[in-house]
């Protein structure tokens, strides 16, 4: 019952309007924090995918055709409506994840940073000229919105996936069909409703949550949208190519798995190694793409790394809500505890010493130990296994050689991560590394980078200038003189 339920029910959203799916179905959205409903959202039919596709053809028409200035001033309504709804925005996610309040801040941030820049870098995009050799013609290169996108969004940060597809896609003069997780949809309808209160343009922003059949597929095969875009598993990026190929050519901008190498040398600041790749593991319970997934640790010093990384995480105070202000929440749901359980037996039959954690914890919800493992068979099969949780894999490693051999040996190539104050050093893995990004010393990610990878790891990227470049044609007009 909806007066049980601590965000009630949620619609669809669709061509303005917030309204239940065609045949009133609605699906439970659980709270993996302790496994009691906080919701339930409409979930979408056929009938409702396929008016989602219509809107959305009416809304680029409507939209792309506005003035950009028009365009701005409405973004600017929406990002302030979002900051005007931040707690309940914050909240959504904090239950729909079990995610730490303060983890909920970045989710928060990312959307509403996404909306700003790229309403100020859209107008940076200006016709370029090019030279006519012979002087008999003039050329310039236009840029125009490309049309509909449809958005399929991973579970881990539902705001932030959100918005990195979201700023570009309305600042470019695109229309947009997002279709959240079924894990963290909650944030997303009430996005929804919070363009249905500022009465944003019809159709421009359609928000629809179903199953495959229904929804996932008949997204995919419609020759109405131009551009599928992702973030999620490799997996999934190769079966929404293939089912969108079948009836349209179409762009893709994929952003997809991670296996992502943590390279500490023996000279490495190693306080500082061990802090960030404890926090890059428990932070949002270690569901992050650009996660450290092995870490490959010079045998000087591994010893003292792995005493370092088993202290952090005995001081992890894990838990739930906004007032004991816990450092890591629980895993998303029960296939993930299932999943990362399975990968810690896998790594231990494979020769690996648990040295901490390595179990769920005995409460209700979803919880999981934050957890080290010792693993000298540098050519262990669950190394190519991407973790998504809170498990660290500790490897060691002689040379540089040795190691860029070990990093490199995956079809994933999104983050990576070196450690050392040896600058040629440095030199060398931001060259030899086959990863879309090498991160040394430290870690940063913000709206203005980019954020793509090579391999299995994804087309195109998101954030930065250049994640436009996938919501615009650019068109070529020659005029002859």
């Amino acid at each position: 019952m909806e007066q049980n339920l601590k965000f009630g029910n949620k619609n669809l959203y669709i061509d303005g309007q917030l309204i239940k799916a065609s045949n009133g179905e609605s699906f439970e959205v659980i709270c993996p924090a302790n496994e009691k409903p906080i919701a339930t959202i409409a979930w979408a039919q056929r009938d409702d995918t396929e008016r989602a596709l219509e809107s959305a053809q009416k809304g680029f028409e409507s939209w792309s055709q506005l003035p950009l200035k028009v365009r701005i001033r409405w973004i600017e309504k929406l990002r302030n409506t979002l900051l005007e709804n931040s707690d309940l925005l914050r909240e959504s996610i904090m239950y729909e994840m079990g995610k730490t309040w303060e983890g909920s801040e970045e989710d928060m941030t990312s959307i509403t940073n996404s909306l700003k820049y790229y309403s100020e870098e859209i107008k940076q995009r200006h016709d370029i000229a090019i030279e006519d050799k012979e002087g008999t013609h003039e050329h310039r290169i236009v840029s125009q919105p490309l049309g509909v996108v449809v958005a399929f969004l991973a579970y881990n940060f539902p705001l932030l996936n959100l918005g990195f597809k979201l700023g570009p896609a309305l600042a470019a003069g695109c229309s947009i069909i997002l279709k959240p997780s079924e894990f963290s949809p909650l944030s997303a309808y009430i996005i929804g409703e919070l363009c249905e209160e500022i009465n944003f343009p019809k159709g421009v922003i359609n928000i629809i949550c179903g199953d495959v059949q229904d929804v996932g597929i008949p997204l995919c095969e419609s020759k109405i949208p131009r551009l599928i875009t992702m973030i999620g598993s490799t997996e999934t990026a190769q079966k929404l190519i293939g089912q969108s190929s079948k009836t349209s050519i179409k762009r893709y901008s994929m952003e997809c798995g991670g296996n992502a190498p943590f390279i500490v040398f023996d000279d490495a600041d190693m306080e500082l190694a061990i802090n960030i790749g404890a926090a890059l593991k428990t932070g949002n319970t270690g569901q992050i793409c650009v996660a450290p997934n092995r870490f490959f640790v010079h045998h000087s010093v591994i010893d003292i790394f792995i005493e370092g990384m088993v202290n952090k995480f005995k001081n992890t105070l894990i838990g739930f809500g906004r007032e004991n202000h816990p450092d890591m929440g629980p895993l998303t749901n029960k296939q993930s505890v299932q999943k990362v359980e399975n990968i810690v037996k896998e790594a231990v039959a494979q020769g690996g010493q648990l040295l901490y954690g390595g179990h769920p914890i005995d409460r209700p919800g979803y919880y999981f130990e934050p957890t080290v493992i010792k693993l000298n068979d540098q050519n262990a099969k669950i190394l190519q296994k991407e973790i998504f949780g809170p498990v660290a894999i500790i490897v060691p490693f002689s040379t540089k050689e040795e190691v860029v051999a070990l990093a490199n040996d995956t079809n994933a190539g999104l983050a990576s991560y070196v450690f050392s104050s040896n600058n040629d050093i440095l030199n060398y893995f931001s060259y030899k590394l086959d990863f879309g990004e090498v991160q040394l010393n430290g870690v940063k990610y913000d709206i203005y980078l980019p954020h793509g990878g090579v391999k299995n790891s994804g087309i195109g990227v998101d954030c930065s200038t250049y994640a436009l470049d996938d919501y615009l044609i650019k068109k070529r007009v020659t005029k002859a003189l």
